[in-house]
C-alpha cells in the first residue's frame, strides 16, 4: 500500500494540480483547514501566480466579504487608492492584517500595471457581508443598486425613491446587533418595514434585468456586473435577516445554508467572467454537505462547492488541502491510522496527491478520523476522498 500511495504523490505546482484533472476548469477550488496560516495563504499565493502564467486564470475569489472585496478590485485593476487602504476596507474577518493576504495584492496590482484589461488579474470576494456575529445593514448593497438603476433607466421605472429606502432602512444598528445571532426577538428581519424592502429589492432586480440590453450598451458590462452583485447581495442579505427572526428548530441551519447559497450565486458569478482559482475552507468548497455541531445540536446543509459542482460538473474543481501538525495551536503528530497519518509518513514536506488514486490504493482500508484538540483545525474526512479531485498535504505548518 505504501508503493500505491507514493505513486499518487506528487510535486507541488500548478503543473501538478492540472495533471489530476481533466480539463482546465471554469472555478478551481483550492481549499484549506485552518484560517489565518500565512504559510497556506503563501502556497495559495504561489499557485495563483503559476495558474496565471501557466494556465491563463484571471481571478482569485477568496472567502470574504462581495462588497469589501471591490476595494481590492478597483485598486489591482486601475490602481484606486492605495495598497494600505486596499488591505484595510477590502477583506473582512480582519484578514487584511495577513502578511499574505498584503502580498497578494501587492502582486497582483504589479502584474496588472502597464497592461491591457484582458490580461489583468482580478479580485472578488465570494462571501456574503456576514460575520459570526451576524449580518450587515442591507443599506450598501440596495442604496448602490438603486442609485446604478437611478443614472441608467427613467425615474417612473423605479419602484421607490431613495428617500423612501433610506427610512425603511432606519438606523444601520438595527441590523447589525450582535445579540440578534442568538435571540431572534432582537433581530428586525421579519419587521413590516424588512418584508417592504424584500419586495423593493425584487422589483429593483427585475428592473436591472429587464434592462439588461440599455444599461450594458450605456454603462458597460463592468457596471452592470457589479450592479448584479449588489442585486444579488441585497436579495441575500434581507433574507439572511428574515432567518434570524425565524424561532424555528431549523433557525441555524437555514442561516448556514443561506450563508453557502450567497457563496455559490457569487461563485457563479465569477465563473462566467472566465477562469478562477477559489480559496476557502474546505467546508465551503467540498461536494459534500457541511455539518456542524452548535449549542442546539448537530447541523448540515449543502455547501457552497456542492451547490456550484451540481450546476457546473466537470467545470468545477476541488482540491483540498490536510496538514500534518500545527504544533502552535496544539495539534501533533497524526495517528498512523488516518489519512493525516499516512501521509505524515511520506518525506515530502508538502505535495500534491490524486484523491480518487489514493483511496483506491486504501482499497477499503478503515481509516480512523482525526479529533482535533483545537476548534480552529478541521481534519480531513477520510470518506470524502473519493469525491475530491486532488489533496495537497503540508508536513508542518509553521507559525505565522
Amino acid at each position: 500500500m505504501a508503493t500505491d500511495i507514493k505513486d499518487a504523490v506528487r510535486t507541488v505546482d500548478a503543473a501538478a494540480v492540472m495533471g489530476l484533472l481533466p480539463g482546465r476548469p471554469r472555478l478551481l477550488a483550492l481549499g484549506e483547514p485552518t484560517h489565518g496560516e500565512d504559510a497556506l495563504l503563501g502556497l495559495r499565493n504561489e499557485l495563483f501566480r503559476q495558474f496565471v502564467e501557466q494556465e491563463g486564470y484571471r481571478t482569485i475569489a477568496i472567502e470574504s466579504d462581495c462588497l469589501m472585496g471591490l476595494v481590492v478590485d478597483d485598486y489591482v485593476t486601475s490602481g484606486t487608492g492605495s495598497l494600505d487602504e486596499a488591505v484595510e476596507r477590502g477583506f473582512s474577518h480582519a484578514w487584511g492584517s495577513l502578511a499574505a493576504n498584503r502580498e497578494l495584492v501587492r502582486w497582483m496590482r504589479a502584474h496588472n500595471e502597464g497592461r491591457p484589461a484582458s490580461e489583468r488579474v482580478r479580485f472578488a470576494g465570494f462571501d456574503g457581508p456576514l460575520e459570526i456575529s451576524g449580518a450587515a445593514s442591507p443599506r450598501q448593497a440596495l442604496t448602490a443598486l438603486h442609485g446604478y438603476l437611478s443614472t441608467g433607466v427613467d425615474a417612473e421605472l423605479l419602484p421607490c425613491t431613495a428617500e423612501s429606502l433610506d427610512r425603511l432602512l432606519g438606523a444601520d444598528d438595527r441590523w447589525t446587533d450582535p445579540a440578534a445571532m442568538t435571540d431572534p426577538a432582537r433581530s428586525v428581519g421579519q419587521s413590516a418595514e424588512a418584508g417592504r424592502l424584500r419586495l423593493l429589492a425584487d422589483e429593483l432586480v427585475a428592473l436591472l434585468d429587464a434592462q439588461t440590453p440599455h444599461l450594458i450598451t450605456a454603462t458597460g458590462r463592468d457596471d452592470w456586473d457589479r450592479a448584479r452583485l449588489y442585486g444579488r447581495t441585497a436579495t441575500g442579505l434581507l433574507r439572511y435577516h428574515y432567518a434570524m427572526a425565524d424561532t424555528s428548530p431549523a433557525r441555524m441551519t437555514r442561516l448556514c445554508a443561506l450563508r453557502d447559497m450567497m457563496m455559490a450565486h457569487n461563485l457563479l458569478a465569477v465563473a462566467a467572467r472566465g477562469p478562477a482559482l477559489v480559496h476557502a475552507h474546505n467546508s465551503h468548497l467540498q461536494r459534500e454537505k457541511s455539518t456542524v455541531r452548535m449549542w442546539q445540536g448537530p447541523l448540515e446543509w449543502w455547501s457552497a462547492g456542492a451547490l456550484v459542482s451540481a450546476q457546473l460538473g466537470a467545470e468545477y474543481a476541488f482540491v483540498a488541502t490536510a496538514l500534518g501538525t500545527i504544533r502552535h495551536q496544539g495539534v501533533d503528530t497524526p495517528a498512523p491510522d488516518t489519512v493525516e497519518g499516512l501521509l505524515y509518513a511520506l518525506p515530502e514536506d508538502r505535495c500534491v496527491i490524486d484523491a480518487p488514486r489514493l483511496a483506491a490504493a486504501l482499497g477499503g482500508t478503515p481509516l480512523g478520523r482525526r479529533v482535533s484538540p483545537w476548534f480552529g483545525y478541521a481534519p480531513l474526512d477520510p470518506a470524502h476522498l473519493e469525491n475530491g479531485d486532488g489533496l495537497v498535504f503540508v508536513k508542518d505548518l509553521p507559525r505565522s
